[in-house]
Parts: structure tokens; sequence; C-alpha cells
């Protein structure tokens, strides 16, 4: 018989380990080591039989050598998600979607299959859910009940057995969790379990051409449960964002081997079901009709497009425990308290002894720092109590020095500014325009003194 070896593998970072331990030493957590039964054959023979080696050795090209065409991408059914994925879904392409419970995850794939259905032959495969619950969501958001092919499985063996059948261009399993396969001894959501199984469906989307979307659950931190190697398999890693008392829900592209990363598709909640925002922009901008201290609008880049977001700023003095607070929601904290410094620096504005509060409306993250010189425009308005100007757009990454650095697709962003009503715009010297933008004013700054003696 086969001699039967155990590792240990962190269900939260994938790191193995030959003993169990009550912390992992990759990542500190406590109590995520699971055994894991590794089956070593005993001669070189069947070490090599089982790897699968024919003893054909696959030939060598050279890239110019090597015979390709273009990735044939098919629609989802929602321009959004198309977005996200690059234009479409891709041909034997493997899609992994995580997101918090409750945020729409089977919502949008069950909308998006329905419609695609009515022209690719689909296969959504439930295994948290019973065929009974699928078709009442389906009646209740009013889609399209008579092509779409449902199946309640759990065993990836029975899948792709029926998928060999049906043959379907495009397959989702919801969730990726609940699957397991014969071939490993162990409980359904286990690394050695996950990892299996989604080895064999992926291999057969990539063998048969089927586009395969995969849903995954998420930790308590947001992260995708499982071992990291997960998203390492799959094409694209899709995540939702978004509060739960918020209308509005977020897909963002976190890998994309046939697209941009970062790209950002979002959509509102609604009793029918998530419906497309075709102008993202005007959601993050619902002001106060009057000009009010500390708010100000910025341009961000998420992903191809430019978005309009309102940044506020409270500056408030501090309790008087001797601890300042510094928080950011929806921008990064730690960068925050480097920006109050270069401000307190190089334009001698000092935030000591005050609690400084950030935040980007709606829900929305940004990540780029093109929103360093927005960020500290409203921190000063909210310090010295006097409102902006309405009609007032600001973008730039600040530097330690004080300098105003400049951020990728300037115009782009000042077109989207001017197409939304704003007249005056405080950006990097290096992105102002060559030719003028009718109906906006440039200011251009290359430090920030220069752009507090602009407000």
């Amino acid at each position: 018989m086969a001699k039967v070896r155990f590792s240990y593998v962190c269900q939260e970072c994938g790191a193995l380990s030959a003993q169990w331990a009550g912390q992992c030493t990759s990542c500190a957590a406590w109590n995520t080591l699971q055994a894991l039964a590794d089956t070593a054959p005993r001669s070189g023979r069947q070490r090599t039989q089982q790897q699968g080696f024919s003893g054909v050795l696959s030939p060598v090209h050279t890239l110019e050598n090597v015979p390709f065409s273009e990735e044939q991408r098919r629609s989802s059914g929602m321009t959004e998600l198309d977005r996200v994925l690059g234009g479409g879904l891709v041909e034997g392409s493997v899609v992994l979607i995580g997101g918090d419970p409750g945020i729409g995850k089977s919502t949008l794939l069950l909308q998006s299959m329905t419609h695609l259905a009515l022209q690719e032959k689909a296969l959504y495969i439930t295994g948290e859910e019973s065929l009974a619950q699928v078709a009442m969501r389906a009646r209740r958001l009013e889609l399209p009940l008579g092509q779409l092919q449902v199946m309640a499985e759990v065993s990836v063996e029975a899948i792709l057995e029926v998928a060999q059948q049906h043959k379907p261009t495009v397959m989702v399993i919801d969730s990726i969790q609940t699957v397991f396969t014969e071939q490993v001894q162990a409980a359904a959501g286990g690394v050695s379990q996950l990892r299996e199984s989604t080895a064999l469906l992926t291999r057969f989307a990539k063998q048969q051409g089927v586009s395969l979307i995969l849903v995954g659950h998420v930790t308590k931190e947001g992260a995708l449960a499982g071992p990291r190697v997960l998203e390492h398999m799959v094409d694209a890693v899709l995540y939702f964002e978004g509060e739960q008392d918020s209308r509005y829900r977020m897909i963002r592209a976190v890998k994309n081997r046939f697209g941009a990363v970062n790209e950002l598709g979002i959509f509102a909640m609604t009793d029918r079901g998530l419906k497309e925002v075709a102008n993202p922009s005007a959601i993050f901008l619902s002001r106060f009709p009057v000009p009010i201290a500390g708010s100000l609008v910025m341009v961000t880049r998420e992903g191809s497009r430019p978005l309009l977001v309102e940044i506020q700023a409270l500056v408030d003095q501090s309790g008087g425990n001797g601890t300042l607070r510094r928080v950011a929601v929806g921008l990064d904290a730690n960068r925050l308290g480097m920006l109050l410094a270069v401000l307190h620096r190089h334009a001698g504005v000092s935030c000591a002894g005050q609690d400084v509060f950030i935040n980007a409306v709606g829900g929305v993250k940004v990540v780029e720092t093109g929103a360093d010189l927005a960020v500290l425009l409203a921190v000063v308005s909210s310090l010295k109590g006097r409102a902006l100007a309405h009609d007032l757009i600001v973008f730039g990454e600040v530097g330690l020095s004080g300098e105003i650095r400049p951020v990728a697709n300037g115009q782009e962003r000042l077109r989207e500014a001017r197409k939304h009503g704003f007249t005056r715009a405080i950006v990097p010297k290096a992105n102002a325009p060559r030719s003028p933008i009718a109906g906006l004013e440039i200011l251009p700054v290359m430090t920030l003194q220069e752009a507090l003696g602009q407000i």
C-alpha cells in the first residue's frame, strides 16, 4: 500500500507546515491549520503516472511561430459587468467572484445568465440553494425563465459529467466552497477540496472552451476564503464592494488576464434586482445646494473611465485625552497622516490638537494618489471654516517636499469635469492642457502653497 503522509495547510494564507500548531507561522492566524493527506507513490514509475506524464515531450516553439487567434468574447448581458471583465466573457476563461453575504452575487449572476441563455447555452449550478429558491428569485425579478438550465449538485464529478452531456458555453457554480471531489478525502470547503475542485473545473473549462464563473465566500476581513492559490488558478478575480445599507453596489477587478485591473462596474440594487448605473459620476455628487466648509469634488480614475467623487473633511478639536484621531473612510488612512505632515511642514497649516476625519462620499474606495490635493484642500477648508466654490474641481498628487505631481489621463479628467458643469479646476501644472477647454478655467499649480493661494 502507498504510504500516507500528512502535511498541514493554513486556511487563511495557504502556507504549508510539517506539523500542526495552534498558530500559523506565516500569517499569525490562530487555529487555521488543517491536515492535508498526501499519498506518495512507491516508485518513480508510479510517481510519473500519478502526475499525468505520458512520456511524450511537448514541442518547443519560438513566439513568432506560435499560432494564435483573437479571443472571442461573449456579452454577459450587462454592460457594467462586461466592462469589468474587459469586454465580455472570454472562451475558456475562469472568473472568481467574491463578496459579503447578501451583497448581490447570486442575483447578478442569475440576471446575467437568464439573458445570456437567450443566445448561448448556459448552465447554472447551485450548491447552496434549492432549485425552488432559484426559480422563486427569478420570478420575483421578472427574468426570462424558458432557456436557462439549472441544476442542484455539489459533486465535481457529477457536474463535469452533466456538462459533458449538455455542452454549455457558459457555466456558473454557486459556490465553490460547497462542491467537493471524490479524489480528496476531506470535507467540502477545506483547503485541499477547494484546490483540487478548482483545478478539475479549470482544466475542464480550458479543454472544452467553456466560460466558467465561480462564486467564492469571503472571510471577515473581506478577502476570498480559502488558500491564495485559488486566485492564481483563475483568469479573473472580481470583488463586490458596497455597504449593506447602501443601494449601490460596485464590482472591482483585482486580477484580469484579459483586461484592465481596478476596473469598476457600478449597479443600483432595486426591487427588480441590480440595475446598471449609466452615469456613475452623478451618484457621487449629491451635494448640499449651498457650499459648505470641508466639501470638495475631485476626479479619480477607476480602470478606463474617470469618476467625480466628493471628498468631505471634518477637523474638530480633540477630546483632550492625548490621542489624536486620523480617520479616512474610502481612502488610505496611513497616507492621510503623511499628507497632514506635508501640510504643516510646507504650508504652515497645523492640525495639532485636532481630530481629522476624511470621507469619500458614496462608499467608493479611492486607491490612487490623485486625491492628495483634494484631501488637503478639504482639510484646510474645514479647519478655517470657509467653504470652497461649488464649481471647483481638484486633482493632483502631493509629494513629501510639497510639490504637486501630475497624474495619469489629466485631459480625460478635465473633460469629465466640464461635462458635469464645473467651470474651474486646480490641477498640476504638468496636467494643464495645451489648448483651452471651452467653459473651463484651468488653474495650474506646482506647489502646495500655490494651491492654497488659489483658494
